[in-house]
This record gives structure tokens, C-alpha cells and sequence, in this order.
């Protein structure tokens, strides 16, 4: 018997993640691949497994704790381990690292590819297995090289849960939550436009018609290109076989029970992830995930939000300027886990009149149905805490995270390694253990966001029509992002990317900081939204001489989401403070404030007053 630590793996782009949930305890015995804490990031809540079997002897962590790669979660007494000691882990860089392609690198055993006998209807170079922003990028980047392409996909229209009813719908509603909430604040100025009178059925028709122009849009851009869809849930038969099951209705659950079988050469898994439901929470109308959320079927007086994310957040601000009290319930210390903390208290504040109650470190235990509302239990996530008394909502909102979808595939049947979690490892080239299936977004890891889909997606297509092709170049490419931004699109927005201040102090990355306040930004002072920052961090070790590039940045305020791709840009480029700080930016803008964070950094900006020296 031996001392074996069991560390957390690549987690993503996240640098940490904190953890909400402790699976095992001293004394348990334990199996590889068996999930031992539970962590969360801003998008999601994902478990960590066991690379080791054996006794657990010693907790390395507990309940509130912040975890990266390499953190040692927990010791066990494996049997016929070696004993030499564990190599500490490397301290993460100064300059901000490639983003992995994979949540989860912990050897899945590779199962054996079932062997299909039948006959095909269908045959085509490339099958792609979900229809949303990953798996139609695909899709159409492999078409667009030539290749024939089959797209299978179980909802009557492309665009899966981004399109459909999660980022379009939402940001739908965001924005005339936002034009509502801009003109409250009009009468202040001599412009008033009286009280809102909102017709909930035709705000709900206006969400219905961006949806459909955009998913019409797919529809079209898919006949062009000569993809094929094929309507159906898949599953693999084979390693070169996927089986559709075909389905129609709106809702895509409903199974016609004819089925086709498709032959192909490569396949691209992009099917997505799905929400967490609390196992406690009772089948009831007023219980709804974000896609319920989106429903928009009434305004509630009382709502609760579960989780105190990104996703909860934002639908919470629809409600809330519709007309909704908010309480939120938050395991974790703080909102918005992920943001660095100086931006997140200035959200807060602004927003501090939507919400009656913000229960941080708190859980919620148990709820049940009353006809005057959902009843919900709560108690403290902290030994010996207290616990706010019961309440009763109108509407829950349960937005705890989304888990991946790789235990619904049949992706055994192909051969392919799927973790307990339900993660598929990958490659930089997003390529799974069987070398002609790939899998790109959601599935793959952290963090679970479109725009690293769509990335991941031109990737799969172009290794696959090189290597069919014998085209070099294209058999080449991988995935080697250096940042992915991140977005809350609150009002006001919050936006970050690459290291936070919060993470290099954990790190002990020695940063120079830029901030810019707007209360000095011309723009922000006439929209009248000058509470906003922008913060730019560059390496300051000694190793760099100074002012190095840029590591990180992050901003709060109206159109943050707009103006993060300027900062990503400047990582990935490898900029300076002065590379930033003097390329012209117009004014006056609400962008500029990148600039003059940089001046800020650099000693040289003249619209504050002069630094200490």
C-alpha cells in the first residue's frame, strides 16, 4: 500500500474553479473515474474524478475552496502504487497560458467498437451530430471545403440551444429590458415617457420572430451549401455507422419510430450539454430552467433564482424590470463567480433594487409545491451558519449548471471514451480516441460557451478535409486560443478575459494594473452611465523588465460585451501597455476608456489626475 494524490486535472480556460460539493469522505473507498468534489464555474457545475482507486485517507479540501489544475484534492492508499514522491505541480506562467481543449484529460478506458452488419441508407464524408453553433459551423466549414455533409439534428430548426432558447432569445429580452430601464431614468433628465405598459404576448411574439429569422437563416445557408439535415436523435452502431431515430414536433422529443442509418468517413460530436434540474425540486410549472425562463409565460411577483451565475443573472434581470422581487440563493461567498471581485460589488450595487434578498453561502435542501407558490428550504452551506426561514415564489429559476451529453450518444458503440462525467476528451485538433471521430463545444469541456464552439468546430472540419484531401495546411490546424472572453449581459454588462486580478494574487503572478474609472470617460458622463470600469493587467515580473503584455483584462458597464474583443485581441497578440495606449482610439467612446487603461499602466494618461509618485 501506498500514498497516492489525487489532483484536479486540466480544467478548461478556467484558472479556478471553487468547489460546492464534497462526494466522498475519510474512510471511502474509491474506484478511477469515480467523481470526487463537485466544482462550479461562472457557466456550470462539473465534477472531478478519480485518476486512482483505493482508501481515502486525508481531504485536501473543503466546501468554498478554490481548486486549479494541479490542486490535490485528496489523498488515497492505493494498492501496488508506486511509492515515490509526487511531483509538485508547476506553478502556472506569467503570460497567460493556450486555452486546452478538453475539461477532462483523466484516462477514460477505450471501449470496443461494436461491430454493425447492416446496410446503410445514407453515406457522406462527414456526419455531424447536433445542430447548434458548433455543430452547423461544422457542418458548413466542411461543406464550404468540399466535402458532403450530413447534419443531424433532433429540433425542427438549426441553432440548438444558443438560437433556440438560451443566448439569441435571452439577449432578445435583454435588450428591451434595458430600453425600459433606459428610459425610467430619462424623466431625471426632462424626458418623460410615463409608466410601462407591457403586453407580455407580444413581447413574446418579438422573441419568437429573432429566433426565426435566424434560424430560417441557417435553413437557408444549409441548402446552399448542400448539407443535408437529417432530422432525428443519433446514436452510434458502429464505428463508421450513427443510427437516427427520427423525431418531430416543435419540442424534438417526440419520436416518429422510423429510422435511417448513415455511413461515414468522419464524424464530428457536437451535441451539446443540458441543464442541471435539482432532484429535490418538484415536477411543477413554477419550477423552470433558463428554457422555461424564456417561455416567458407570465411575470411573477416572487422569484427565485438558484445559482447566482451568469445564466440566472441575466434572466433575472428580464423579470426584474418586468416587474418580478428577486431573492437569489448563491452556495458561494460572492455573485458572478469568475469575475474578479471589484467588478462584480459594482454590479451589485447598481443592482442591489431588483433583489429583496441575496442569500450567499447558502443551499437550497428542499422545496414542494402549495397552491399559493413553491415552498423552499433552506440551510446554511457552512458549518454551524444560519439559514434564512422558508419562502414561498411565484417561480423558481433553477440555473445550477449545465452537464454534457456524452452519455447519450452511444459513443461506446463507436469506440469512443466517454468520462463519468459525461465529457469526451480531446486533442488540439478536437480529435477523440478513435482517430476519425471528433468532438468539438460543450461536450469537450469548459468553458461551455458558443463562441469557443464555433472555434473548435472550424478546427474538427478542417483537419478532416485535409486529411481527406492530402491537403497539409488543413490537416494541420489545431485549436490553440490563447484566451476565451467571457460575458454577463446584466445591466450593466460585465465582461472579462484572460487572468483576473483575483487569479494572478492566487498564483503569486506579479501584475501591473491599469484601471480607468468612467467617471472620467466623456462618453459615460453624457450617457449618464458613468459607474463603470475598465482594467487592463499586464506581467510585471521581474523576468519581463517592467511593463510586459498584456495578461488579462476585464470591464463593467453599458456595452462591455462589445468592447472585450479589443482586449483578447491585444492578448493574443502579445501587446504591450504602450502598444495599447497608443493606437488611436476615436472619441469620445466608451472603447477608449482600453486605451487610456493602458495609459493608466504605462504612467502617461492625462485624463486623470497625475499617479503618486
Amino acid at each position: 500500500m501506498a500514498a497516492v494524490e489525487i489532483k484536479v486535472p486540466d480544467i478548461g480556460d478556467f484558472a479556478e474553479v471553487t468547489v460546492i460539493e464534497l462526494l466522498v469522505k475519510v474512510g471511502d473507498t474509491i474506484k478511477p473515474e469515480q467523481s470526487l468534489i463537485t466544482v462550479e464555474s461562472d457557466k456550470a457545475s462539473m465534477e472531478i474524478p478519480a485518476s486512482q482507486g483505493g482508501v481515502v485517507t486525508e481531504l485536501k479540501v473543503k466546501l468554498g475552496d478554490k481548486v486549479a489544475e494541479g490542486s490535490v484534492v485528496l489523498v488515497v492508499e492505493a494498492a501496488g502504487a508506486a511509492s515515490a514522491p509526487v511531483a509538485e505541480s508547476k506553478p502556472a506562467p506569467a503570460q497567460a497560458a493556450p486555452a486546452p481543449a478538453a475539461m477532462n484529460t483523466v484516462a477514460v478506458p477505450a471501449p470496443t467498437a461494436a461491430s454493425f452488419a447492416g446496410t446503410a441508407d445514407l453515406e457522406c464524408d462527414v456526419v455531424v451530430i447536433g445542430g447548434g453553433p458548433g455543430g452547423y459551423s461544422a457542418a458548413f466549414r466542411a461543406a464550404d471545403l468540399g466535402l458532403k455533409v450530413m447534419l443531424v439534428e433532433r429540433y425542427a430548426t438549426l441553432g440548438g440551444v444558443c438560437l433556440n432558447v438560451g443566448c439569441i432569445p435571452s439577449k432578445a429580452l435583454l435588450h428591451v429590458a434595458s430600453v425600459m430601464d433606459e428610459v425610467s431614468h430619462m424623466a431625471a433628465l426632462g424626458v418623460d415617457f410615463g409608466a410601462p405598459t407591457v403586453d407580455i404576448n407580444k413581447l413574446r411574439t418579438h422573441k419568437e420572430k429573432v429566433i426565426g429569422k435566424l434560424t430560417g437563416g441557417l435553413a437557408a445557408m444549409a441548402k446552399m451549401r448542400k448539407v443535408t439535415i437529417v432530422r432525428g436523435v443519433g446514436s452510434f452502431v458502429g464505428a463508421n455507422h450513427l443510427q437516427v431515430a427520427e423525431t418531430t414536433g416543435k419540442e424534438g422529443q417526440e419520436q416518429t419510430g422510423k429510422t435511417q442509418t448513415i455511413a461515414f468517413k468522419n464524424a464530428i460530436i457536437a451535441a451539446g450539454s443540458q441543464a442541471v434540474s435539482l432532484p429535490f425540486m418538484p415536477k411543477d410549472p413554477r419550477v423552470v430552467d433558463s428554457t422555461g425562463a424564456l417561455a416567458l409565460k407570465e411575470v411573477p411577483k416572487r422569484m427565485l433564482i438558484l445559482g447566482g451565475g451568469i445564466i440566472g443573472l441575466e434572466m433575472g434581470t428580464v423579470y426584474s424590470t418586468l416587474g418580478a422581487r428577486l431573492d437569489v440563493v448563491e452556495m458561494l461567498d460572492g455573485l458572478m463567480q469568475g469575475a474578479d471581485r471589484d467588478l462584480v460589488k459594482i454590479w451589485q450595487k447598481m443592482n442591489a433594487p431588483r433583489f429583496d434578498n441575496i442569500m450567499l453561502k447558502t443551499k437550497t435542501v428542499s422545496a414542494r409545491a402549495l397552491p399559493e407558490g413553491i415552498e423552499v428550504t433552506f440551510a446554511s452551506a457552512e458549518e454551524g451558519g444560519t439559514a434564512p426561514a422558508p419562502q414561498v415564489y411565484d417561480l423558481v429559476l433553477q440555473a445550477v449548471g449545465r452537464t454534457p451529453n456524452g452519455k447519450k450518444i452511444a459513443a461506446e458503440k463507436a469506440g469512443v471514451a466517454v468520462t463519468d462525467r459525461g465529457f469526451i476528451n480531446v486533442d488540439i485538433q478536437m480529435r477523440t480516441n478513435v482517430p476519425h471521430i471528433f468532438a468539438i463545444g460543450d461536450i469537450v469541456g469548459q468553458p461551455m460557451l458558443a463562441h469557443k464552439a464555433v472555434h473548435e468546430a472550424h478546427v474538427a472540419a478542417e483537419v478532416i478535409a485535409g486529411e481527406l484531401q492530402g491537403n497539409k495546411e488543413l490537416a494541420a490546424a489545431a485549436f490553440n486560443a490563447r484566451v476565451i472572453p467571457s460575458v454577463a449581459y446584466t445591466d450593466p454588462e460585465v465582461a472579462w478575459v484572460g487572468l483576473t486580478e483575483d487569479q494572478a494574487k492566487a498564483q503569486g503572478i506579479k501584475v501591473k494594473k491599469g484601471l480607468f474609472p468612467w467617471n472620467a470617460s466623456g462618453r459615460a458622463i453624457a450617457n449618464g452611465r458613468d459607474e463603470g470600469v475598465t482594467k487592463l493587467l499586464f506581467d510585471d515580473s521581474p523576468e519581463a523588465h517592467g511593463h510586459g503584455k498584456i495578461l488579462g483584462g476585464g470591464m463593467v458597464g453599458t456595452h462591455a460585451g462589445d468592447m472585450i474583443g479589443e482586449i483578447a485581441l491585444a492578448i493574443e497578440m502579445g501587446a504591450d501597455a504602450v502598444d495599447i495606449g497608443k493606437t488611436i482610439h476615436p472619441h469620445p467612446t466608451l472603447g477608449e476608456s482600453i486605451g487610456m487603461a493602458a495609459e493608466i499602466a504605462h504612467g502617461s494618461c492625462t485624463d486623470v489626475p497625475p499617479q503618486k509618485k
